[in-house]
């Protein structure tokens, strides 16, 4: 046996022998295994993957916004919260929120400025979100909708100050009409900030009314307007992931029923949009919407898996999210569910129809004709299995099928991965025949080590199983070592039960730092920053080296091994073969491969390590040593001796001769 490294024999905390094979006996298992799950949690979407760089854009935020103890407090909101009067160069005016005649009935809040005679200029300022991040030499597109109400024969100025008021950056605006109209400049920057701010003057006296004024940078990912952090989005497509679930999570079904997540509201003009509370306590803009979405979705090669109410509200709405509690789920009047099922159904030919079909032609009028060719819709997340949801899922399940049989329906098992919910949400899927159930669980790092046979004994017969929400929660719920190296262990279950498995993503997967409503997360940021997680390389590691067959794999050691996990999985599209080695103890342990079983290699491959020495390590904004993958170039034969390190995940890679 060749030995790819050598540690002194006093070194070994245990040793162990791993078989892989033979040649002839894997089984097919999903492609799709390892996506994301996106939910607007922590300031995800607005002031997160949504680019837009303004607070309140629109005068809509309100007192209810505000609730569920949200991170991210300004007191008493309300349609002014973000904005502030200025009165510049002895400039005297008023400013004011109005109704009448706005821009969009979805939107009925609008600024109006009234400007005195005095030789100065009044005026917005808006300082996004905890400043606005200004880089110097990149360009910003601004836009606002205003219109003339009295007497203005001025233009007006729009500036980006740091916060000591040195110019950034300024454009002008010509003279307003006395009807509604959108007006944009484009704004090069001078200087750089993070605490950068907008402001909107206007000097000539009158009174002019102003609505969605909003500030975007030029390179958005793939430069798309109205869209995504560049930096954020890029994160989560170096994910590689198969699929993305959205917009939740319990956001979809929300905080009582007249939360509930319309997608209908998402799609459109912006200005057009109807903005609404977010069940994790602040205010959606739904800029980044449906629409956007299936966008994002098709730009990073993953499939869009949405998910819809199931006809029911979140069984906790009216209380507190962490607390649980409230009103109890309410249901959909069965009078309406005909109306809400229908919404559903056009939802699939939004995604999916002509561009001259009814729901079709307007994805096409938002700039895409051709279908985002929607496989999946999930229905429902995590709620109490009464009959008041079997009733409604049944309905839309039902419906869903009859019109679409070419989609699949994700059903849910409640919000743990045992008890009452969970037993009667897999009841529902058998006498439906669902063809896949969403199972949650956020448990400490030993139940992952404990299950990671969990799915051995599922029956192959029944549905098969979308792990659409998991991680595990060390001491303080922080993203450590000790945490993703359990995560990694658990995925080679998943991996190797890949025939039931369809599909699997950690949840939640972004957090703004200073403003998060949950913990852990798998991607943590600032205004300029990006903070993967350990756990992030984890799921980048799995699915970059994901294969479509899995291979049997016995490991037997002379000691009992509670903390070794092996998968071995091969690539069609490539030939490749990989093994990945999760050690979860703390020294180093000797194994020895073999692989002589199931054919020939060429003897390249690559390895890459991801380990380190203290199992409470975090990778953060304040670490001094990150925790990343190592990546080397290796020969190895059909048999080799392998020092795996003390809490690690290794890939072997092995390329076909081809």
């Amino acid at each position: 046996m060749k030995e790819i490294s050598n540690k002194p024999a006093d070194l070994y905390s245990q040793s162990a022998t791993v078989n892989v094979g033979p040649l002839g006996s894997g089984w097919k298992i999903s492609p799709d295994l390892i996506g994301v799950f996106f939910e607007d949690i922590s300031y995800a979407a607005d002031g997160g993957l949504y680019a837009e760089l303004l607070q309140n854009r629109s005068f809509e935020y309100s007192q209810s916004d505000l609730r569920n103890g949200s991170a991210m407090s300004f007191g008493e909101w309300n349609a002014l919260t973000g904005w502030e009067f200025v009165e510049r160069d002895g400039g005297k005016g008023t400013f004011l929120i109005d109704t009448g005649n706005p821009v969009h009935l979805n939107n009925p809040h609008y600024a109006v400025l009234g400007i005195t005679p005095s030789g100065g200029s009044v005026g917005l300022c808006n300082k996004g979100f905890d400043g606005i991040p200004i880089q110097s030499g990149e360009t910003y597109d601004f836009s606002v909708f205003a219109r003339q109400l009295a007497w203005p024969e001025g233009p007006l100025t729009v500036r980006l100050e740091d916060e000591d008021g040195s110019l950034l950056g300024e454009a002008v605006l010509p003279v307003l009409t006395p009807s509604w109209k959108k007006y944009t400049a484009e704004i090069k920057a001078m200087a750089s900030t993070e605490q950068g701010r907008l402001l909107l003057l206007a000097s000539h006296p009158g009174r002019i009314a102003l609505d969605m004024i909003s500030l975007f940078p030029r390179k958005t990912f793939r430069n798309r307007p109205n869209g995504l952090r560049a930096d954020l989005a890029q994160a989560i497509a170096d994910l590689k992931p198969k699929f993305m679930r959205f917009p939740g999570g319990c956001l979809v079904h929300g905080d009582g029923m007249d939360n509930l997540y319309d997608w209908k509201n998402t799609i459109g003009p912006v200005e057009s949009r109807k903005s609404q509370r977010n069940i994790w306590g602040y205010h959606q803009t739904l800029g980044l919407g449906y629409f956007e979405y299936f966008q994002f979705c098709e730009d990073i090669g993953a499939k869009p898996l949405p998910v819809v109410p199931a006809g029911v509200s979140c069984q906790n709405s009216g209380g507190s999210v962490t607390g649980m509690g409230g009103k109890g789920q309410l249901g959909i009047p069965m009078e309406e569910m005909p109306g809400y099922i229908q919404d559903v159904l056009d939802l699939i030919e939004y995604a999916n129809g002509p561009a001259d079909s009814e729901w079709g032609s307007k994805r096409a009028a938002a700039g895409h004709p051709a279908p985002f060719n929607l496989e999946y819709l999930g229905v429902g997340n995590e709620e109490h299995m009464t009959p008041v949801f079997k009733e409604r899922f049944k309905m839309i399940y039902e419906a869903v099928k009859k019109a679409h049989p070419e989609i699949t329906v994700v059903g849910t098992a409640g919000p743990f991965h045992s008890g009452e919910d969970y037993v009667k949400g897999w009841d529902i899927a058998d006498e439906l025949k669902v063809p896949v159930i969403d199972e949650h669980y956020y448990e400490k790092p030993e139940w992952f080590w404990d299950n990671l046979n969990r799915y051995d004994s599922y029956d192959r017969r029944k549905s098969k199983v979308y792990v659409g929400e998991y991680a595990a929660h060390d001491i303080e719920r922080r993203n450590t070592l000790r945490s993703a190296i359990a995560e990694a262990a658990y995925l080679t279950g998943l991996e190797r039960n890949g025939d039931v498995i369809q599909f699997a993503s950690y949840a939640p997967l972004l957090a703004r730092k200073g403003h998060t409503n949950w913990n852990p997360n798998l991607i943590y940021f600032a205004k300029t920053e990006v903070f993967p997680a350990i756990n992030y390389h984890v799921q980048k590691l799995f699915s970059m080296n994901s294969g479509d067959t899995c291979f049997p794999v016995s490991a037997s050691s002379a000691e009992d091994a509670p903390d070794l996990a092996v998968s071995a999985v091969s690539d069609s599209s490539t030939g490749d073969m990989i093994i990945k080695i999760v050690n979860g103890a703390g020294a180093v342990r000797k194994i020895s491969v073999e692989i002589s079983g199931i054919g020939k290699f060429s003897g390249k491959a690559m390895k890459t390590v991801l380990a380190g020495d203290d199992p409470l390590v975090v990778n953060d904004h304040e670490s001094k040593t990150k925790i990343l993958p190592q990546a080397s170039s290796i020969s190895i034969g059909s048999s080799f001796v392998y020092d795996a390190p003390a809490y690690s995940l290794t890939i072997f890679r092995m390329e076909n001769p081809g």
